[in-house]
């Protein structure tokens, strides 16, 4: 992977774990979702303004759907994601989610994309996944505490299904950027606008909800609509610059950050566990890199 690749794909780490911090810490149910969306829709309108009046009307049919089909996925991961953070803990539902994602989506880049990801590259992919294995499982299987492990199984399986939606739109972002020459601020932008009408019917279920809730939650709206869409925006520049099978589990060194700071700002134990996880995930992103 090329340095500059690698750096954008370092600070795009450091921004998730710190949305995601935020997240975990402040997030609701659909009221949550809906702000944070309309959030990116007014935060980011000057630059998307900027960038999107020359290159909107060269969008192809194909551009559009591609997008569109990225909104869908995304805000059904959001709610996955949120779910789960309302399960368990984040250091249970961020690592198997952020494991499973690029395990799955660079597989599918390279039967789909025609990528090669080589040995070192498996290697790197599996130390990747083992990082994010040992900082998950840990000694929680052995506490004999029931409600703990049923708040881990939970973790595990919210985990899992987010993973699998984080490939899901991981494939039609790259696929934006890579081939059809969308902006990656454009791709970033759109799909969460789009995601406004999506999500609206499922707020409305409960409209009186919706500004008690923002209220309570307005902090982490703030941190979610301002760093979410960075942290993107920096991994698909990235794609466009270095294969989509190495960018995406290397995006996963924001494991280390999320195990220091769920430790350390929201008190979730096993650091030693997660440490040692995060440094084999740091390995696993040499081994990508090179």
């Amino acid at each position: 992977m090329p340095a500059p690749a690698l750096a954008l794909v370092l600070a795009a780490a450091l921004l998730h774990a710190l949305w995601n911090l935020a997240a975990k810490r402040w997030g609701g149910g659909p009221h949550f979702v809906l702000a944070c969306s309309l959030g990116v829709a007014l935060l980011w309108l000057p630059a998307a303004l900027w960038v999107g009046v020359p290159e909107l009307p060269r969008w192809s049919g194909l551009a559009w759907a591609v997008v569109g089909a990225s909104a869908a996925v995304h805000l059904l991961y959001f709610n996955c994601l949120l779910a789960g953070y309302r399960a368990s803990d984040l250091t249970v539902v961020y690592p198997v989610a952020r494991g499973s994602g690029p395990l799955l989506s660079s597989l599918a880049a390279v039967a789909l994309l025609g990528e090669h990801l080589g040995a070192l590259g498996a290697l790197g992919l599996a130390g990747v996944v083992g990082g994010i294995l040992l900082i998950t499982m840990g000694p929680r299987g052995a506490t004999g505490d029931p409600d703990a492990a049923l708040r881990r199984r939970r973790g595990l399986y919210w985990g899992a299904a987010t993973g699998a939606l984080i490939a899901g739109y991981t494939l039609l972002d790259g696929y934006a950027v890579k081939v059809l020459a969308v902006s990656p601020l454009m791709t970033e932008y759109f799909g969460n606008v789009l995601r406004i009408p999506l999500q609206l019917p499922v707020a409305l279920r409960d409209p009186q909800g919706f500004l008690p809730e923002l209220r309570r939650t307005w902090k982490g709206v703030l941190a979610v609509a301002g760093l979410g869409p960075l942290a993107y925006i920096l991994v698909l520049l990235a794609m466009r610059e270095a294969p989509l099978s190495r960018v995406a589990p290397a995006r996963e060194v924001s494991m280390l950050f999320a195990a220091l700071l769920g430790g350390q700002l929201l008190g979730e134990g096993e650091r030693g566990w997660r440490l040692a996880g995060a440094a084999l995930i740091g390995a696993g992103v040499v081994a990508l890199a090179i």
